[in-house]
């Protein structure tokens, strides 16, 4: 049908509009999109241009090589190895559980180590290399070398780990690093973005871990380039990391494994201090562990096994073990009492056996008593009763301050874990704690250091030294850091009347080398290293009256664990001293049957600085002495390891 004119021209206006409509809808859009354009690509350029390289570009941390730590000599006590591990990665070995197979024809995988790996496998992503065996040997690696096409996925590599070539000697002072666990990272408030680094290592305890920021180190950091997945296709540039600082300790190390022979498997701990300087030559705890088994891990039998030994192999009994003291506190109560000049040093006391103290009478070790004696002999003879009189004249405040004053009670700052305050109570103390006024009877146990006193032998060797010099010596554990020595711990005068010290330290002197000492059986012979000490013996039960009137059950009719502690404190030579000694013996009965003979092997190593002279030992004793001697020289174990020159 033919459209009139009109209508024709109605139809060309409509279209006409609809197409003006159309046209500048589609220019409208066209230059809203030139515009975002030319903003994106213009003024955000370089927005763009940085998130394009942070997602092509990682920046990943390099662990970096712990600190080494030295004896004073120089000798190496903790360092870092190459360590060979097997890693595999997931979507390069295809059929792991086949690879698997076939790796463990050619290298023992431990059981327990490969579940962990599956099941960490598992949980990470296919292209991150997860460690299947650890600390390999390069006969292993060749292995996998060899027979690399048949093992996809599967690459050995080289790492550092931590080694103690001296083993279970400085076990205890040291102690041991191992991999950052969930609750070390807990009791950090701001971990280091390297501890979360998979199996990086801190130390666990001892000094590993009380010096972990000085031995740490900085990490480095490496830029790779990774493709859309996140694989690793090329590494760009790295900057290495900060090593943590050498450390330089105090101690000796040979002096440090003669100690740890002589105590051999006895629950027992040893102490020497250089009277000079503060510096501990060795701190030994008995029996001890091998650290090398924690650094990867230990296993549950060897960690039963240390658990569950009577002996508690994994306490540092020289700094956390606290003690009565027993007879060894007996100088500062003298102490005490010659400062407030209340006696003289010829002063006597009667001992008839025992003392009646607000009804209740307190034994002197000796049932028949000493008699009268004075200053010198009652220190001699350990008289209990010269202790108890002079206590109940001094006051406990009194005692308990100057205890403080040699060392006791009070926590030593040294790198170790779980240092012990010890305990040296006055009446404040028991009121604060237990809510009980004290009691005469509690100064009276106190004075020959029972009761609630407590010290370790730490405190002990510190004691000694202060007697030893009238000093305020502080036992100092590290040396030098990076080669810069830190102060030493000589101390200042404690204050004290040097002609009480004096006759203290006679007294001591006649313990060792009088005839009727405690000690004598355990004195040096040579002149020039006479030894001035105390014999102690705490008791760790109560003897009831009935067994005091049928007679005291001797120690060796006792169970291991309710048998005495005994202890000895000394110092020499007499007239200059070098170095002064604390041993314990946990349940070992006598201090002087049990801990001097230690003590006094102990110094001689010391002050010869080698096997000392049977010359120096008593004539009686020199044949088992020289058997001892022959037998601790087979039994110490041999250091192959080279050492390191350091000094």
């Amino acid at each position: 049908m033919r459209r009139n004119p009109r209508e024709l021209s109605i139809m060309q206006r409509k279209t006409s509009r609809r197409a003006l409509f159309v046209g500048g809808l589609q220019l409208a859009f066209a230059g809203g999109l030139a515009m975002r354009m030319r903003y994106l690509q213009v003024d955000q350029a370089d927005q763009f241009r940085l998130l394009a390289e942070e997602n092509r570009i990682n920046i990943r941390l390099i662990p970096p090589a712990r600190g080494k730590i030295f004896d004073r000599n120089g000798r190496t006590l903790a360092q870092n190895v190459p360590s060979y591990r097997i890693v595999i990665v997931r979507e390069d070995a295809g059929d792991v559980d086949a690879v698997v197979a076939n790796l463990s024809k050619l290298v023992d995988l431990d059981p327990e180590e490969l579940n962990r790996a599956l099941a960490e496998m598992k949980r990470s992503a296919p292209f991150l290399p997860i460690t299947l065996a650890d600390q390999v040997s390069w006969e292993d690696v060749s292995r996998i070398a060899v027979n690399a096409p048949a093992l996809p996925g599967i690459t050995p590599e080289v790492g550092l780990t931590r080694v103690y070539p001296r083993g279970s000697d400085f076990a205890h002072v040291v102690g041991y690093v191992g991999p950052v666990s969930d609750y070390d990272l807990s009791r950090i408030e701001d971990p280091e973005p390297v501890l979360r680094i998979p199996r990086f290592q801190i130390g666990k305890v001892g000094l590993e871990a009380k010096s972990e920021d000085l031995l740490r180190g900085k990490a480095g950091a490496k830029r790779v380039e990774v493709n859309a997945t996140g694989r690793v296709m090329r590494e760009l540039d790295r900057r290495e990391g900060q090593p943590g600082a050498d450390l330089q300790l105090s101690v000796d190390a040979d002096l440090q494994g003669y100690v740890q022979a002589r105590l051999g498997q006895e629950s027992a701990s040893a102490v020497v201090i250089d009277c000079e300087t503060g510096d501990l030559r060795a701190i030994s705890s008995s029996p001890t562990f091998d650290p090398n088994l924690f650094v990867r891990g230990i296993s549950v039998a060897d960690y039963r096994d240390l658990t569950e030994n009577t002996y508690r192999p994994l306490a540092s009994k020289s700094v956390q073990g606290t003690y009565p003291p027993g007879s060894t506190f007996k100088m500062i109560t003298a102490m005490a009492a010659l400062e407030e000049g209340l006696i003289g040093p010829d002063d006597t006391v009667y001992c008839p056996g025992h003392l009646e103290v607000a009804d209740r009478r307190f034994h002197c070790w000796r049932r028949g008593g000493h008699g009268h004696v004075d200053l010198q002999n009652s220190l001699k003879q350990s008289c209990d009763v010269y202790y108890y009189d002079l206590a109940l004249k001094v006051g406990i405040d009194k005692i308990s301050a100057m205890a403080r004053r040699f060392g006791l009670g009070v926590r030593h700052d040294l790198p170790m874990s779980a240092v012990a305050r010890g305990l040296a109570p006055d009446k404040a103390w028991k009121q604060q704690v237990h809510k009980q006024d004290w009691l005469i009877g509690d100064t009276a146990n106190a004075s020959i250091g029972q009761g609630y006193m407590l010290a370790s032998p730490l405190q002990l060797a510190v004691m000694s030294a202060r007697l030893a010099t009238g000093r305020a010596v502080v036992p100092r554990l590290i040396k030098s850091i990076d080669g810069v020595e830190t102060p030493t711990g000589a101390g200042e005068s404690l204050g004290l009347n040097e002609n009480n010290l004096r006759q203290l330290r006679r007294a001591m002197y006649a313990v060792s080398n009088d005839r009727r000492g405690t000690a004598y059986g355990s004195r040096i012979i040579e002149d020039a290293f006479r030894m001035a000490g105390k014999t102690g013996t705490s008791q760790v039960r109560n003897i009831t009256a009935a067994e005091r009137a049928a007679g005291v059950i001797n120690n060796r009719d006792l169970p291991w664990n309710r048998r005495d502690h005994a202890l000895f404190v000394c110092f020499a030579p007499f007239d200059r001293p070098k170095y002064a000694v604390s041993v314990v013996v946990e349940h070992g009965g006598g201090g002087s049957t049990a801990a001097a003979p230690v003590a006094r092997d102990v110094m001689l190593q010391a002050l010869y600085g080698e096997t000392p002279p049977l010359a120096a030992y008593p004539s009686k004793d020199r044949g088992r002495i020289k058997a001892q001697q022959e037998r601790l020289e087979r039994e110490r174990p041999r250091y192959d390891t080279p050492e390191s020159g350091r000094a």
